[in-house]
């Protein structure tokens, strides 16, 4: 069983900023970057943390992601935007196509955004918050480009990725609801912090390479692989195969259809659909029903073995709230990767682990 580290907050930002500059980034993308990675451990996504800094610095030396990279546009519809990342770090690119999306959004009361070729783009969520800040309604459909990791409903070995799905709605007053969930059961990144932890997975959620159910998380980590299994049996299927239609086919141009190889590169596509509730008729009247409609469903009283009724982006609420002022765990496994990956973009890891407070 791995030990934890409990780094304070600025401490962590301290460090983590360092590895980035290893990068090569300019001072916005280290910001970005490191933002990003940071938030997602607040919000209790360690899956989408700086756990991810590692296969970053892979790809990078790999030559699959591409550092100082902006989105290009391919096609200016005016409400339909074809965006390319370029193999950019996700959290720049993601973020700019966002931007590009909400301005069109405001100009026209709605747009559909679709980008391809933009590495890693970390938790989607983000992209919804950014905007539900802007006040839109968006949806969004993500596929994976790397190794396949989840099975189909009934297939014993692995054909697509995690292939995540998220919508979100803002509300005057209130917190945005911002639901963000992988088709899979459980993200593939934290079958990885399982995996460092020394930890076993639920059941259900794993198969091993010969397709018979396992809880040992080294199956989705290191060879021989297994795969994940998607929420709902073909429910959740058949949403993962929509991702890659939509985010992969329709919007990347570019599906997940051979068994991958060693590469370390993870490029996503993403079709995004923004939508300003003012364009369809009255905001005021729709935040008025969606509120009333959310404090009906809360009322509802609590199961036995259950807390007060939630609603989407209300745990990562209540996570980023105690982790800020508690300070961030990270095991010491993906500590000790991370400062290998240091190291492997020139990075003094003493240097990191001074920063982290850990020396």
């Amino acid at each position: 069983m791995s030990t934890n580290h409990l780094i304070p907050l600025a401490r962590l930002d301290t460090a983590i900023r360092r590895v980035v500059r290893g990068f090569g980034s300019r001072p916005e993308e280290v910001e970005a970057v490191a933002a990003n990675l940071i938030e997602a451990n607040l919000k209790g996504h360690d899956s989408h943390g700086i756990g991810m800094l590692p296969r970053y610095a892979e790809a990078f030396v790999e030559g699959g992601l591409k550092t100082n990279a902006s989105v290009s546009t391919v096609l200016d519809a005016g409400a339909l935007l074809r965006l390319d990342g370029n193999a950019g770090f996700g959290q720049v690119i993601g973020a700019q196509a966002m931007a590009l999306g909400i301005e069109r959004a405001r100009r026209h009361g709605c747009c559909t955004v679709a980008l391809g070729n933009a590495h890693h783009l970390g938790r989607i969520g983000a992209w919804a918050e950014q905007a539900a800040a802007a006040g839109l309604v968006s949806m969004h459909f993500v596929n994976v480009i790397a190794r396949p990791i989840v099975a189909p409903y009934g297939g014993a070995d692995a054909r697509f990725g995690t292939n995540p799905f998220c919508a979100g709605v803002p509300m005057q007053g209130r917190a945005p609801v911002i639901l963000d969930f992988a088709t899979s059961m459980i993200a593939q990144g934290k079958t990885r912090v399982a995996y460092n932890k020394g930890e076993t997975v639920a059941p259900g959620c794993l198969i091993d390479d010969r397709g018979q159910p396992t809880q040992n998380p080294r199956y989705s980590v290191v060879p021989p692989i297994g795969a994940l299994l998607t929420f709902g049996g073909h429910k959740g299927a058949g949403l993962a195969m929509m991702c890659e239609l939509l985010g992969g086919a329709l919007a990347a141009g570019m599906t997940q259809r051979t068994p991958g190889g060693v590469e370390r590169r993870v490029l996503n596509g993403m079709l995004s659909v923004l939508v300003d509730p003012a364009a369809l008729g009255d905001r005021a009247a729709f935040e008025a029903e969606a509120l009333s409609f959310l404090d009906w469903a809360q009322a509802s009283p609590p199961r036995e073995g259950f807390g007060h009724v939630q609603v989407a982006g209300d745990a990562e609420r209540t996570w980023k709230a105690e982790r800020t002022e508690s300070g961030v765990p990270v095991d010491a496994t993906t500590w000790a990767e991370i400062l290998r990956a240091a190291g492997l973009l020139g990075v003094d890891p003493a240097a990191v682990q001074q920063d982290a407070g850990l020396a």
